[in-house]
């Protein structure tokens, strides 16, 4: 069997490339997984022993299908295939006598990291609502990922809450130490130590791995690269691929850099670009082409195609996010008429929090869908736990909706105090809230009381934000300052779209009836999967996969690139990486759309289009601008703007949805209607644009 037949000019390349230092760039689609596996087969066919050989990547999932691909082309087991972590772990249970750990030591899991941080704190006189547990755990694993020393850790670290930070590291480290366990960061830092060390332990490495095969190379971090620079300095067979345009991983400590600076750590160095694209059309590589070439970090490489020119990537820019998304929806339909197949279809976007609209207009339209990545929106712990909120306030004898959040935030009342709420307020067949009586709980009590109290005089938005604050909720978020929890308060941050689209389209701001209105949506119990469906994910969960047709949603300035990224050091430049992954998931079909006007964490916002678009050149792009007759059309919409109306007692009105009704109230922003009895009494905004008076 010839191997390296089907292999492209510059495949050959990389795979007979035999001794010295060797980097490869290979971009999106261009066969880098071939390259890898055929290499090692190729090794193995000149004589190098498989036990020699070391391939690292970065997923179990890669790792399986390097795996799989060489069980096709070779006989022999290569002397290592898997992840960091996975070689970590071989290297530190070989040696775990040297580490003073049994050969029986434990992992912990981040739970058990964060469970013991917590521990450490209490004992410590922290309190927790001060000093975040998580965030205590994300400085350690920084610790870890930098392998920083005891005087960069003190150089570095300078805020009280980083302080902090030290001594629970401190008191972590001695309690792993005493326990022989080992956390998932220091499968990565504690091999270095040992090559730090102990020079021969190093040397028998170096002499098992000769040649060292490295995946994805521009997401290390920084003890990612010092292992490998480490191992591979005695016979410099390091042979790394990667791409610095898909570098997207900044928030996980990945230092793109290092593929950037490769040339420089070692000398000699080949490099060999694979720019031959093997997935999308060229339109799709040319869009992507044009905008990448405005980062001033990168290496050159410009994608060619070899599947023919393909259709222009279509831009629309809609009236509103819903709109944006409804047209999303008849897209997908013609591509279903064209022969497509739901599963084939990707919609990407930059957040999580943009997936509530998305998926909720897929769900009234039909159409099957999965979220990767994430939960549905309304299954979300924290979004369950605001919902509850709104419950009692609507209904103080919702004993579920109680037991859920009567400690969200932690208020010291623990499962014992509720069990035994729970059986006083069945053995006296009252409500537990009405059953309580113990001073913590009262504290909850008289919170929810005043809540309800305040929600007569607000909107159901700014009943939201008086929940979140006055509970505790936004705070406790805050303080803890991970990835996870800005997440999380992105999400109840959307929840407010909620509230304010429900208000716009209704007028309503009656508590009771927007419950009924979102059980109706959060229900996704009927939501099946049949293995056919579209494919919902944020780009950076979508890095790796491909799809004949890709919608990137939300293209407009402060979402896509994301305000954040443009006060960062880099960050713009990151978001155009991101950009860059997004587009080039597509295969068949690229769609770009963007509104003028979207509702996001119940704020309505008016955001030019994303710079991204004005970086790819127009002869790639099928512009495309609905009319506003089009976007009614399309919605069904009948109303675009601001009610200006003056109301008074006793006008009769008419109302898109309730019907004709009588002005009973009028009180600053809101005025009472009392409609037909299926309706009845009912408290609208003033600026409610779909009431008419008809005197």
């Amino acid at each position: 069997m010839n191997i390296l037949e089907g292999l492209n000019e510059n495949q050959i390349k990389a795979v007979t490339h035999m001794d010295g230092p060797c980097l490869v760039i290979a971009g999106a689609g261009s066969g880098k997984t071939k390259v890898l596996t055929t290499r090692i087969a190729y090794l193995i066919e000149q004589g190098i022993k498989p036990w020699n050989i070391l391939a690292i990547t970065f997923t179990n999932k890669a790792a399986k299908e390097m795996r799989e691909r060489l069980d096709l082309l070779i006989n022999e087991e290569p002397g290592f295939v898997g992840t960091f972590h996975s070689l970590g772990l071989r290297i530190i249970r070989e040696n775990h006598d040297v580490l003073n750990l049994t050969n029986n030591f434990t992992i912990l899991d981040s739970d058990d990291v964060l469970s013991i941080i917590k521990k450490l704190l209490k004992e410590n006189n922290y309190d927790p609502k001060e000093y975040s547990p998580s965030y205590i755990r994300n400085r350690i694993s920084f610790i870890k990922n930098e392998n920083l020393s005891r005087g960069e850790i003190e150089k570095f670290f300078n805020t009280q809450a980083e302080q902090v930070a030290i001594q629970i590291y401190d008191k972590y480290e001695e309690l792993l130490s005493k326990n022989n366990s080992v956390d998932f960061d220091d499968l990565l830092r504690l091999p270095v130590k040992l090559f730090d060390e102990h020079k021969e332990i190093l040397d028998r490495y170096q002499e098992k791995f000769k040649y060292i095969l490295v995946d994805e190379y521009q997401d290390t971090n920084e003890v990612q690269y010092q292992f490998n620079k480490k191992l591979s300095s005695k016979y410099k067979n390091l042979f790394v691929v990667g791409d610095p345009n898909q570098s997207i991983y900044a928030f996980r400590n990945a230092n793109f850099k290092n593929i950037l600076n490769f040339e420089n750590d070692f000398i000699n160095t080949t490099v060999i670009p694979l720019d031959q694209n093997y997935r999308s059309t060229n339109f799709i590589l040319d869009a992507a082409n044009s905008i990448i070439k405005n980062n001033k970090e990168r290496k050159e490489l410009n994608l060619k195609g070899n599947i023919g020119e393909g259709i222009k990537t279509k831009y629309i820019r809609t009236y509103d996010d819903k709109n944006e998304i409804s047209v999303v929806i008849e897209e997908i339909k013609k591509l279903i008429n064209e022969g497509y197949d739901y599963k084939n279809i990707g919609v990407l976007y930059r957040t999580n929090a943009q997936s509530r609209l998305v998926e909720e207009m897929f769900l009234k339209s039909n159409i099957p869908y999965k979220i990767v990545g994430a939960y549905y929106f309304y299954s979300r712990k924290e979004i369950k736990d605001l919902l509850c909120y709104l419950k009692l306030i609507s209904n103080l004898n919702d004993d579920v909706a109680l037991r859920r959040i009567i400690n969200v935030p932690k208020r010291g009342i623990g499962d014992t105090s509720i069990n035994k709420l729970e059986a006083y307020a069945r053995d006296n067949h009252i409500s537990m809230f009405e059953a309580i009586s113990e001073k913590k709980q009262l504290e909850f009590k008289n919170l929810i009381l005043e809540l309800r109290q305040k929600a007569n005089d607000l909107s159901l938005t700014e009943l939201i934000d008086l929940i979140l604050d006055k509970s505790g909720m936004k705070q406790e978020l805050e303080n803890d300052k991970s990835l996870e929890s800005e997440l999380r308060l992105d999400n109840l941050m959307e929840f407010k779209s909620i509230t304010a689209s429900y208000e716009e389209q209704t007028g309503s701001v009656n508590l009771e009836d927007f419950l009924s209105e979102v059980s109706l949506v959060a229900d996704v119990s009927e939501h099946k999967s049949d293995g056919n469906e579209v494919t919902l994910m944020t780009i950076h969960s979508a890095k790796g996969l491909e799809f004949d047709a890709v919608f990137l949603v939300g293209m407009e300035e402060g979402l896509f690139p994301h305000q954040q990224s443009l006060f960062e050091d880099g960050g713009l430049e990151e978001e155009r990486r991101l950009c860059y992954v997004g587009i080039t998931r597509a295969k068949k079909r690229l769609y770009l759309t963007n509104a003028k006007r979207r509702m996001l964490y119940g704020k309505e916002c008016f955001n030019p289009p994303s710079r991204f678009i004005d970086e790819i050149d127009k002869e790639y792009l099928d512009i495309v601008n609905p009319s506003l007759e089009e976007v009614k059309k399309i919605d069904k919409a009948e109303y675009y703007s601001e009610n200006s109306e003056d109301y008074k007692a006793g006008d009769v009105v008419m109302h898109q949805i309730y019907g004709r009704g009588t002005v009973v109230g009028v009180e600053d922003n809101f005025i009472t209607i009392a409609f037909a009895k299926n309706y009845g009494i009912r408290k609208l905004l003033k600026t409610y644009k779909g009431l008419k008076k008809l005197n």
